[in-house]
């Protein structure tokens, strides 16, 4: 499919943040063989960033610009990149970094393209599995290359639903507050600590709701496109503390679901 605005081929755009997500992963699995090396910290002493966070944006950074110059890009690690074609890379080069240090088995590549501000790709691949997560706008979405879609819809005292927490102690307040009240409302909490992961386990059928407050968008651009061609909602609002918050669930569920969150206290008063 050709953009007819930007003349972007999507298949090809797709092409492009597979194979630079798979090199990226190698690159990172590779280097924790070798030792992961804390580089610096950011919001706190736990938000840490890794060589291997660095290596792994300039790589896909570098892939990008060789084969499409004229387009942006929007890193974690690195200040924006201006474009010229209408097309802007939004890279997340290892979501889930805590667990990357310790070595437990969810954390990710994470690449979204965005035609003219609209996510038409998304890729997510987690560099300790090797699964592999896809999407086109219009298109669907595959794990593997397998067909992806959400769960059936169960009542709310059934459904097992990820969260995240900040780095910021003021915003983990909040959060615990209203984690604390929605564990008295649905079956069970998981924690795994990747956005692009979590949103990629709703789109699989794996969990019935995600929801997290301080999101930037290259934790969550690939992941919601991947969510929504398999059959879910997702959705930014302002979450307790103004920062982003990320809910998303099968459409079937989105507005029960939306409802619980914001009674819980996840969400900004008005929003």
């Amino acid at each position: 499919m050709t953009d007819p605005v930007t003349g972007a081929d999507h298949d090809e755009l797709l092409a492009l943040a597979l194979a630079t997500a798979r090199e990226a992963a190698t690159l990172i699995a590779e280097r924790r063989r070798a030792g992961v090396r804390v580089a610096d910290t950011k919001t706190s002493h736990t938000d840490i960033v890794t060589e291997a966070d660095r290596a792994s944006e300039e790589l896909i950074r570098s892939r990008v610009l060789r084969a499409r110059p004229d387009d942006g890009i929007l890193g974690e690690e690195q200040t924006e990149t201006s474009g010229t074609s209408g097309v802007r890379w939004v890279v997340d080069p290892i979501d889930g970094t805590v667990n990357y240090l310790l070595g437990l088995p969810q954390y990710a590549v994470s690449i979204a393209v965005e035609v003219d501000g609209e996510a038409v790709v998304g890729v997510v691949v987690n560099a300790a599995t090797g699964t592999e997560y896809t999407a086109l706008r219009g298109r669907g979405a595959h794990v593997d290359g397998r067909p992806a879609s959400v769960r059936a819809v169960v009542p709310p005292d059934r459904s097992v639903v990820a969260t995240g927490f900040n780095y910021e102690p003021e915003v983990r307040a909040l959060q615990a507050a209203a984690v604390a009240v929605l564990l008295t409302k649905v079956a069970d909490v998981r924690r795994f600590g990747s956005c692009a992961l979590d949103l990629c386990a709703v789109a699989d059928g794996l969990l019935d709701g995600y929801v997290e407050e301080g999101c930037k968008p290259w934790d969550y651009a690939a992941g919601a496109l991947i969510a929504r061609e398999a059959g879910a909602v997702v959705e930014t609002v302002a979450g307790a503390s103004g920062r982003t918050l990320v809910v998303a669930s099968p459409a079937a569920s989105y507005p029960e679901f939306r409802d619980l969150v914001a009674s819980c206290g996840f969400v900004a008063a008005g929003a």
